[in-house]
């Protein structure tokens, strides 16, 4: 099950974008320089985050750093960076400035950080809510060793199987062999094998 069945299908937008009015394109464009504002306070959330679980015993938690692309891996610097042939005079599109603050800073820098968050955030649901529901299987990059409540025996007996069992907030569920049930194992059963073992 994915984390977003929804979100499996493809995204149309470069079938449309022409089919835009230039105004409202325009507009557009200065929309996605406004989440710049709020990026202090997704820093101050995601960095919350991560302290209340260090704070209750989390290691091992990636960074904001690792979220980053290496500098190394993006296809252009400011020397080679291609540009688009201008619409008008005044347009950006043929600045190499402007495609490498863009493409270079802002966007991976941004998806970077959401994405951490949304990692963290991932963390902190499977360590104090390790209760099944459909998207779950969505927070696999998010596993850890074992959740709040597989700390006490007491409140680990109340769990479903299907939640005490779960690899993403359990780490022993890997490590348990899978033990086929005996009217399972009579089905599978050679006749010729056995005899021929005995």
């Amino acid at each position: 099950m994915k984390a977003c069945e929804s979100c499996a299908g493809r995204v149309e937008i470069g079938k449309n974008h022409r089919k835009i009015p230039v105004l409202q394109r325009g507009i557009g464009m200065i929309l996605i320089y406004l989440p710049i504002l709020t990026f202090p306070f997704v820093f101050i959330s995601a960095y919350l985050t991560y302290y209340h679980l260090r704070m209750v015993g989390g290691k091992n938690i990636k960074t904001y750093s690792d979220f980053i692309p290496d500098r190394a891996s993006h296809r252009y610097d400011l020397k080679s960076q291609i540009t688009m042939n201008p619409t008008f005079k005044t347009s950006m599109a043929q600045s190499r400035l402007f495609w490498i603050l863009n493409c270079t800073w802002y966007c991976p820098y941004s998806v970077a950080l959401f994405e951490w968050h949304a990692y963290m955030v991932k963390i902190v649901e499977n360590w104090w809510c390790p209760f099944t529901h459909e998207k779950k299987e969505g927070y696999k990059n998010a596993m850890i060793d074992k959740s709040f409540w597989h700390l006490y025996p007491e409140d680990l007996n109340k769990l479903e199987k299907e939640d005490r069992d779960n690899p993403i907030w359990n780490d022993e569920a890997d490590l348990k062999p899978k033990s086929v049930p005996p009217q399972e194992k009579e089905k599978h059963e050679d006749p010729v094998l056995d005899e021929a073992a005995n």
